[in-house]
């Protein structure tokens, strides 16, 4: 696989099948068609990992009509980013509102903060 240049140095790679990264600090994306999901933004990244580490918190909070519509919101998120890549947003306006509607619970939970920016960010404000 690795051979040297005409210097001595060098790297030669033959053949290569799916995705991989060489170096530091690097990051790999494999979009091959028939793999996985959409490719999902940094943004909308980040967003799903705060919208599911919220949705995991939910499970130790009191249940009452508001957390329940979070929760919902939070799947129907979920679903839609893994889905498309991105969340629309009308989706990003509902989900606002409802952690808006159950501030008190989401205010304790620093997951909730992480959703409350990360949606700020996308919707710019």
């Amino acid at each position: 696989m690795a051979s040297a240049d005409a210097s001595g140095n060098g790297i030669h790679i033959g053949s290569v099948q799916g995705a991989f990264a060489i170096g530091d600090h690097n990051t790999v994306t494999n979009n091959a068609a028939g793999q996985g999901g959409p490719a999902v933004d940094p943004a909308h990244e980040e967003l799903l990992q705060a919208v599911r580490t919220l949705r995991e918190d939910l499970r130790r909070a009191v249940e009452s009509p508001e957390v329940r519509a979070l929760a919902t919101e939070l799947t129907d998120t979920e679903e839609e980013i893994t889905g498309t890549g991105a969340a629309a947003p009308g989706r990003l306006a509902r989900l606002r509102g409802a952690l808006s509607d159950a501030g008190s619970v989401v205010g304790l939970l620093a997951s909730g903060a992480a959703v409350v920016q990360a949606v700020a960010a996308l919707l710019g404000g």
